[in-house]
This record gives C-alpha cells, structure tokens and sequence, in this order.
C-alpha cells in the first residue's frame, strides 16, 4: 500500500510536466522541481529500505538503480501515453503494474531470506497479491 501512495504521488508530481514535454518545450523550471522532487522521493524511497531491511552497501546501490531506471521508465510510458491522448486510467494502472512487478522480481533476486521476508511484510506481498489480481481481471475479459 505505502508502495502505491508513492506511485500515485510521483504520478502527480509528473502530472503538469507530462503537459509541457508533450508540446516540446525545453525544460523549464517548473519541470527542473518536478525532477527535483522525483529524484527526491527516490532518494526518500531508497534510504528507507536501507534502514528498514539492514542493506549492505551494495544493495542500497541496486536498490537506487533498480528504482532510477524503473521509476524513469514508468514515467517516460506515462508521458507517451499521455502524448496519444489515453485517458482511460486501466491502462495508466496496467503501465505501472508492470513496472511495480519489474521491481518486486528485481528486488527478490539481490535481498537474503530475511530481508526479503521483511520486504514483503513492508507491504510488497500486499501489493504483489493486488497486482495479480488485476492481471487475472484483465486476462479473463
């Protein structure tokens, strides 16, 4: 659940700058914040998993660049969804289900037996289920 507060405030935060990026304009201030607050949240995002499972070094540096390229990558889909004038928000949801995944799966190949079991208390196993369930609804329609 903490998981799908985050998405849906970085989905917010790009929310005026999906307007300007898709009339072309260079990057204006307003969209310099709005990278600047990304990467905050991030940073945000990445600390606390370093403090909640107890991250090594070299984790807490996959976990930053697992969330980087994910984030930035569920964010350049929303902008090209936004650019073709999707509205519908399934698809929104379906976009952001994939990338969520990407992570979960990520994260479970680098986190030791306790750090994953303390990972999926954090909510992931919550939001794995929900996630799945969403695939099983679209799959059967």
């Amino acid at each position: 659940m903490k998981m799908f507060k985050l998405i849906i405030s970085l989905i917010l935060a790009f929310g005026t700058a999906l307007t300007g990026i898709s009339a072309g304009i260079a990057q204006n201030p307003d969209q310099q914040r709005q990278e600047k607050e990304m990467q905050q949240k991030i940073d945000e995002e990445v600390e606390k998993y370093a403090d909640n499972l107890k991250l090594a070094d070299w984790q807490v540096f996959y976990v930053d660049s697992i969330l980087n390229h994910d984030y930035r990558a569920m964010q350049a889909e929303f902008i090209e969804m936004n650019k073709s004038k999707v509205s519908n928000t399934d698809f929104y949801l379906m976009i952001q289900d994939k990338w969520m995944e990407q992570i979960y799966n990520s994260f479970h190949k680098f986190l030791d037996a306790d750090q994953w079991a303390k990972y999926l208390k954090t909510g992931a196993s919550k939001d794995k289920k929900a996630r799945d369930k969403r695939a099983a609804k679209r799959n059967a329609k």
